[in-house]
């Protein structure tokens, strides 16, 4: 029956970027001329590598790349792609197993519709980051959240997952490290899980945007790796958005079987063709090059992770655990909330982030964009002078709840 609503009923009911939004706010305040710390965006706060830079420089004075190209990617960049995910994960495929996308967003998106039908139900541990449920709800398939909590370091386990499975289950999303949470599975875990899915013949997404952002004794581990017989109903998510410092430049992938990448090489052909090719260029010359920038700006993350621990750890009511990986913290403030705070009484973690902005011009995510309400989710992806002073403004407001 036709409704007065000028916007679908498919498109109106996708939240809005809860991350994005709040980024989008901090610039917005900053530009006004305010003095806003934002801890909002899952980015790295470094530029891109110059090499990387340069050679999308170059190929915008080729006439060749000013044309269509493959609506899969650039033969020469899948192939590069299969190489460094068989180098840095183990996991060896073929090139025409893998669809450069428009970052890693597609990818999912391609995924999720080229694999569920409606009703599908997908396992989704919570907290997760805000686009999957959204991603499989546009694919006609229903997020099932499978809450896990600090004191598990942020891991579902198989009783959980178990727990959550039905008949209508077709699907597990795995992320490790994770966003928003930082939590990293062992290789023992991982392979765990794994024999669970093909046990009973679920399919598994795995997003492996974050896997050279691992610290201390944590081990970032490939579930395909660890479990081959899953490879068939497997499909790896990754990009060079984190990695390479390169947000900006949108071009991810997925990996999967020949016919799940078919299908959604045809779904992309219809939806926006190539991606760039001056920065399918760039994202090549990434991936091919080594990960000497890579380690740099994973030593700084891991000095910014030790320290935000640190400082939020001792503000009274707030639990931070120490995060093994990508560059959030995800402490509870459950804890906070219902006290007083100049003469205000957030109820939510969501009204308490919305007092810290007004208040003391810092942003940070509410635990609601990720499932969980009753937390706050960090970047360190900022420079160390911002995170002494935006965590320092935070714990002069915190400190005062009556």
């Amino acid at each position: 029956m036709p409704t007065n609503s000028r916007v679908s009923a498919r498109i109106g009911a996708i939240a809005e970027s809860a991350t994005l939004a709040v980024d989008a706010k901090a610039k917005a305040l900053k530009a006004a001329g305010r003095p806003v710390i934002g801890f909002g965006a899952g980015e790295p706060d470094f530029p891109t590598p110059d090499y990387i830079v340069e050679a999308a420089v170059a190929a915008c004075r080729e006439p060749r790349w000013h044309r269509y190209t493959p609506a899969g990617g650039l033969p020469e960049l899948k192939e590069a792609v299969a190489a460094k995910t068989y180098r840095d994960s183990g996991l060896a495929v073929k090139p025409s197993h893998v669809l450069i996308t428009n970052g890693g967003k597609q990818a999912l998106y391609n995924a999720f519709a080229a694999l569920l039908d409606p009703g599908d139900e997908v396992l989704l541990p919570a907290p997760y980051w805000t686009t999957y449920p959204e991603s499989i709800a546009l694919a006609g398939g229903r997020p099932v959240a499978v809450p896990t909590s600090p004191e598990s370091g942020y891991r579902a386990t198989i009783d959980q997952l178990e727990a959550a499975r039905t008949p209508s289950t077709k699907a597990l999303v795995f992320v490790s490290p994770s966003n928003p949470t930082g939590a990293v599975y062992s290789p023992e875990d991982v392979a765990e899980i794994g024999r669970w899915a093909v046990h009973h013949g679920l399919w598994v997404v795995t997003d492996e945007i974050y896997e050279h952002l691992v610290y201390g004794d944590a081990e970032f581990s490939s579930m395909p790796v660890e479990v081959p017989d899953l490879a068939e109903r497997c499909i790896v998510v990754n990009g060079v958005a984190k990695t390479y410092a390169m947000t900006g430049w949108r071009v991810g992938w997925m990996i999967g079987p020949a016919d799940i990448v078919k299908a959604a090489t045809n779904l992309q052909s219809h939806a926006t063709s190539n991606v760039a090719n001056v920065s399918q260029v760039a994202a090549l010359a990434a991936v091919s090059g080594d990960l000497v920038a890579v380690e740099q700006m994973r030593v700084a993350f891991d000095r910014r992770r030790r320290r935000i621990v640190k400082l939020l750890s001792e503000i009274p009511g707030v639990l931070c655990p120490e995060p093994e990986g990508a560059f959030y913290v995800y402490p509870s403030v459950e804890d906070l909330l219902g006290r007083e705070f100049r003469g205000q009484r957030p109820a939510t973690s969501a009204e308490l982030a919305a007092l810290i902005l007004d208040e003391v011009e810092v942003a940070v995510v509410p635990g609601e964009a990720f499932g969980t309400p009753g937390f706050l989710r960090l970047s360190y992806a900022l420079g160390d002078a911002d995170l002494e002073e935006g965590v320092g403004r935070l714990a002069t407001l915190l400190g005062e709840a009556g």
